[in-house]
């Protein structure tokens, strides 16, 4: 599989795929592709993990499109303005994934449900209790809001991060979740109660865009009802 990140902040993935080769999206995700392209929806294993992707803000069905008769050809775009990351996935190298971040794979790798095990983490951490994990081998196309921005923690280095600003983390990393300090700072300073502490070793990449946020910051502009 061959593939192309074109767009700005609008993104789009154009992957060129070799006789019998497939990859897997949720639905919504296509956004053309060739007439050869053979599409088969599928609940991705068992009922657990179908009901997990839909706690984890993905579809209970995945898409799995397969090149037939030749070289096909298919491309993908996020839901949201921002940015597609092209990741590898090993044995060795999972990933943890912000709620919808999932576009597209190439087959081998799967997509599962990741419930944080600190509770503070889950009710307070930003994106929730429910995250996603991608295991296996393969290629993973992930939609950032916003721009992308990458750290590498060394072990024990830790990062203090704004709530909703976590897009994607290895799984040698650990989250966890801090107080803002001071009454005054709480309440007048503009930025939550909570912010998420990553410590690593791994990488660890930020959006500078949180859905949540604008969606709030939209609400509060629209003019009241009354």
């Amino acid at each position: 599989m061959n593939y192309e990140i074109k767009g700005d902040n609008m993104p789009v993935v154009v992957c060129r795929l070799e006789e019998g080769e497939s990859m897997i999206t949720e639905g919504g995700a296509m956004s053309w592709m060739s007439p050869n392209m053979e599409m088969q929806t599928s609940g991705g294993g068992s009922l657990g993990k179908a009901l997990g992707r839909l706690f984890s803000g993905e579809r209970i069905f995945q898409n799995i499109y397969t090149a037939r008769g030749g070289e096909g050809m298919i491309a993908f775009s996020p839901s949201f303005p921002g940015t597609i990351l092209a990741l590898d996935v090993t044995p060795e190298k999972p990933l943890i994934l912000q709620k919808r971040a999932f576009l597209a794979s190439t087959q081998g790798v799967e997509l599962s449900t990741f419930f944080q095990k600190k509770g503070m983490v889950g009710f307070f951490g930003g994106e929730g209790f429910i995250m996603q994990k991608v295991t296996g081998t393969g290629k993973v196309f992930v939609e950032i809001d916003g721009s992308a921005v990458t750290y590498t923690l060394e072990a024990g280095e830790q990062l203090v991060v704004d709530t909703g600003s976590l897009a994607v983390i290895d799984a040698t990393c650990s989250m966890d979740v801090v107080t803002v300090k001071g009454a005054k700072n709480i309440l007048f300073g503009g930025e939550g109660l909570f912010n998420t502490v990553v410590t690593g070793p791994g990488q660890v990449t930020l959006q500078t865009i949180s859905f949540g946020g604008l969606v709030a910051a939209v609400a509060a502009a629209m003019p009241s009802s009354d």
